[in-house]
Formats: structure tokens, sequence, C-alpha cells
């Protein structure tokens, strides 16, 4: 993982390393410029006010009104670089991230809670962007610490060996002291993500939960998940408090030893009095490159851990193995599985037919879920094969498989854009294909009901429709699509009996000559499909006509008749 962390981190910089040299160079001007202030005050003193020379003072300045003119403007347009650099880099790192999770071949999203994965993608990789502010820093504390060391040798050799001899030692420490704040930086990180994903499902799931009185044990575990995180910020505060300190500490030590040397020096009369407020100028100033390598220490190491959580999701293994083959041109929509054993799936045996409207009839939600898993190609079976007109799934190209199969969920989720927008996501209306998807959705008589009709915008998640409102969306959405094959789950659970009627029948007028399969127990649906086949006990037990089996089949007639 360090190495993958180390990649993380040396892209997000690579890819920046234009506007980091440059936000570098221009830092490291800068600091030279801030050392040189004091020696040119002492410079002052020496050369103009201890000898009275009015021509010496306004030289010596204006050279420090230049020198003043040059690092103010090496500190804007560094700042100015670094930001730029750490942006983009974070940019990047999002985009990467938004293209692993969205991968058809998923993976990256198991073990990880949706709002994690957010967390991720924006604290974390804003983070990891930072590094690019934080090494043009370091090197400009890097600079100011040997023009300053420079500066004292050319005042006094012992001065200058003091900061020689005493800055490794100093930054060693505080390397050593930010080991500590890394780790638990990275905890900090991991339970602030995992409270941030629970908070997420709980709010999208908030309807569900008062509904069914849960509000109080919804609570009780967020306040568990944020009491954790909470734990967590503290230890790490209080590790990034005691680094600071310490630093502080060692900084003052650092800086009183440097002064006294040079009023011992000055004293004896080996330095001049313009030396001596040079030296303790460069004293003084030796705090602000030593306080930045404390902040640069304690930036890098959480860093290093947002770039640890990001390189696990970048290298999270796939789901399911990519096949490089087309889909079949053109896709007939033959769909057969041989064996299939997956999750409580035990040896599925099924075929569908080109055109076909076909039932699923599963009792068992977990076997529904198993089988819409595998023919979505969101997990292979541990046995047999699933085929797309005899070609298998898993030798077939994932992006190229979800056009030609459409698995549209039960639990469908609805973005914030208005209604036509919601039904097309993936670009303009196509006119009468839209129209036809709305219309046997019955939700063209949603958009009637909105205030701008299907121009409406339905807010976060569509919270302002009902439940069967989104559901009849969403089917839009997926009729609209237009797969070869489309698989619809339960999609009408949430309308009423005619509406869904009318919904069953609208699915055949328009789905007719395309392959497709409901899974779901409403005997309207069932009634408008050309057969049913019952998957009970992880087989398929039965497979009918709605009417026959209805009549011949107890067990389906509580299935289905309840």
């Amino acid at each position: 993982m360090r190495g993958d962390r180390g990649s993380v981190l040396g892209q997000a910089i690579g890819g920046q390393r234009r506007y980091v040299g440059l936000a570098a160079l221009l830092a490291a001007g800068h600091q030279a410029g801030e050392a040189l202030v004091p020696v040119l005050i002492g410079v002052v003193i020496d050369s103009a006010v201890a000898t009275g020379s009015v021509s010496r003072l306004v030289l010596w300045l204006a050279v420090l009104g230049g020198v003043f003119a040059v690092l103010s403007f090496s500190w804007r347009f560094g700042a100015r670089a670094a930001e730029r650099a750490s942006e983009w880099a974070g940019h990047d790192l999002r985009v990467r991230l938004t293209r692993r999770i969205l991968d058809p071949r998923g993976g990256a999203e198991t073990g990880r809670l949706a709002g994690e994965l957010t967390s991720i993608a924006t604290g974390d990789a804003r983070r990891v962007g930072g590094v690019n502010v934080v090494l043009p820093s370091a090197v400009a504390a890097l600079t100011g610490l040997l023009v300053s060391a420079v500066a004292l040798l050319w005042i006094s050799v012992p001065l200058g060996l003091v900061v020689l001899l005493g800055a490794p030692p100093l930054l060693w420490l505080g390397h050593l002291l930010g080991r500590p704040l890394e780790r638990r930086s990275a905890v900090e990180q991991e339970r602030a993500a995992h409270a941030s994903g629970v908070a997420a499902d709980l709010v999208a799931g908030l309807r569900v939960l008062k509904g069914i009185g849960a509000e109080r044990a919804a609570v009780a575990r967020y306040r568990g998940t944020s009491q954790e995180s909470l734990a967590a910020t503290l230890r790490a505060a209080r590790t990034q408090a005691a680094h600071d300190g310490a630093i502080l500490a060692l900084t003052g030590l650092f800086i009183a030893a440097v002064a006294l040397v040079g009023g011992r020096l000055a004293a004896a009369g080996d330095i001049s009095v313009g030396d001596l407020v040079a030296a303790v100028g460069l004293a003084l100033f030796l705090l602000n490159p030593l306080q930045l390598f404390a902040w640069v220490n304690a930036e890098l190491a959480q860093g290093r851990a947002s770039a640890k959580r990001i390189a696990a999701v970048l290298a999270a293994p796939p789901a399911v193995t990519a096949g490089g083959a087309a889909p079949p041109e053109p896709v007939r929509g033959h769909v057969r599985l041989r064996g299939v054993h997956h999750g409580p799936l035990s040896g599925v045996d099924l075929e569908v037919a080109p055109g076909e409207l076909l039932g699923v009839v599963a009792p068992d939600p977990a076997a529904a879920t198993a089988l819409l898993s595998t023919l979505a190609l969101d997990a292979e079976p541990a046995r047999g094969t699933v085929a797309l007109d005899g070609v298998p799934l898993s030798t077939l190209d994932p992006a190229g498989l979800r056009g030609a199969i459409v698995v549209a969920a039960h639990h469908a989720t609805l973005f914030s854009g208005s209604l036509l927008a919601n039904v097309t996501p993936a670009g303009p209306a196509a006119g009468e294909a839209v129209r036809r998807a709305m219309a046997a959705a019955t939700a063209d008589e949603v958009a009637r009901g909105l205030p701008d009709g299907a121009d409406t915008p339905l807010g976060e998640r569509a919270q302002s429709l009902s439940g069967g409102q989104r559901q009849r969306v969403a089917l839009a959405r997926a009729l609209a699509a237009d797969p070869p094959v489309l698989v619809l789950h339960d999609p009408t659970t949430a309308v009423d009996a005619v509406t869904e009627s009318r919904i069953a029948a609208g699915i055949r007028e328009v789905r007719a000559g395309r392959t497709t399969i409901v899974v779901t127990t409403s005997p309207a649906l069932l009634a408008a499909t050309d057969r049913v086949a019952v998957l009970d006990g992880g087989t398929v037990t039965a497979s009918g006509r709605h009417a026959d089996l209805v009549a011949a089949d107890a067990a389906y007639r509580a299935a289905v008749l309840r």
C-alpha cells in the first residue's frame, strides 16, 4: 500500500510539476528576501547610521526597498501558482476517483458507504492536492534556513555553525514527532468518512424510517458512529497540539542558542553593533522557516494518510472480470442461464426468447436480487453461465453490455434536475420515443400535475414527488433507454391498482419486439406477460402463462394473490 500511496502523491505532484516548480522558485525568492532584510538593516547601521553618511543611508534604503518589492512579488505570484497546482491536482484526483467508482466492472464500492466515497473524493482529494502548496513552502523554508546560515557565517563563523549543525537534528526530530500524527490522522479521516456515509444513508431513507417508527434506532446508530468519529478527531487534535507544542519548544531553544552566541560575540567585540542587530534579526527570522517546517510536516502527514485512502479506492479489485468482446450486432435479445449458482441461486436454468416479455416470480427477495445481479453483471456467478445471444456475459466489455442489457433496480435514484432530464439523462429528448415511454409509465400524468410540466425541477432526490410518482418517472427512464434487453424489478409497488394495470399494458405495447424481463409478484404485470417463470428454492420450479399457473399451482397463487 505504501507504493500505491506514493504513486498517488507522485502523480498529484508530477502532473502539476510546472506550477509546483514555479511556486517553489518564487517561494524561495520570497524567503531569501526575508532573510536578507535583517542583514541589510545591519549594513545600514554600520555603514550609514554609525558614520552619519546620508548618501549611503539613501542607497541602502533603496536597496532595502528593492528587496521588499521582489519578495512581495514572489509571494503573490508564488502563492497563486501553488494554489493553482493544488486545485488542479485535487480536480484530477476527483476525476480519477469518479471514473473508478463508475467503472462498469464495479468493486470500488465494496465495503464502503456512498457517503464515505464522497468524503474520499472531496476531503481526501483536497488534502492530497494541497501537497502542491506544501512542497513550495518546504523549499521556501529550506532556502530561508540556508540564506540565514550563509549570512550568519559571513557575520561570524561560530554563528553560522550553530545554525548549520543545529538545523538538521531539529528537522529530524520534527519528522519523528509527525509519525503519530500521521497514524491518528488516518484513523480520524476514516471515522469521519464512515460517519458521513451513515448520515447520507439515514437522510436518504428518512421517509422509510419515519414510516416504520425507527427514528430512535437511527438516531442511536448515528450517535454511536458520530461519537467514534469525535473520539478519533479529539485524539488527532491532541496529537496535533502536542506535535506543534513540541516543535515550538524546540524552535525556541534553537533560536535562544543563536541569540546567546551572538550576544557573547558582540560583548567580546568580535562582531559590530550592526552585525549583532543582523544576527538577532536573523535569529528571530529563523522562527518563520522552522515553523514552516513544522506545518509542512503536519500537512504531509495528513496528505500521506489521505493518499493511502485514495489509493485503496483506485486499487480496489473489480467485482467482475472484464471481457473485451463487443455484444453481438445486432442484439437479438436471447438470454440464457445455465446452471447458475450465485448466493441463493442453486442451478438456475432459464431461457428467454428474443422479443419475449417474461415474468419472474421469486418469493425469496434475496433470490430476486441475486438474479438481477447476474443479469447486470454486477457479480459473476460462482458456477454456470449467463449468455446473451449465445455469448457469455463474462466475455463482453462491461460498458458495451450496459447498452445491451439495462437492469432497472427497484430502488431507482432520481436527480435534482427536471422531470424530463431524469427521463432522458443521457442527452436531449428523443421526441416520440420519450413521449411513448412517459405515456407507457403514466409519467406524463405526473408531468401534467407539476407547475411547469416536464420541465419542473424535482429537487434533491426528487423528494417533491410521492413514492408512486418517483416509480413512474424511473420506469419511464428505463423504457426511454429502449435497450435490446430490459430487466425491471418491482416497478409498480407504490402505484394504485388501476394505474398498475395501465402501466402493464403500456410496457407490453412499448416493448413489443424487444426482450423484457419483469421480476415481480404483481398480478397485473404478470397477466400482461407472455410467460411466467417461478424461481423458488434457488431453481426454476414452474413455467407457464399467468392464468394457467394461478389455476394449477397453489404455491404460485399464494405468492402472487396474497
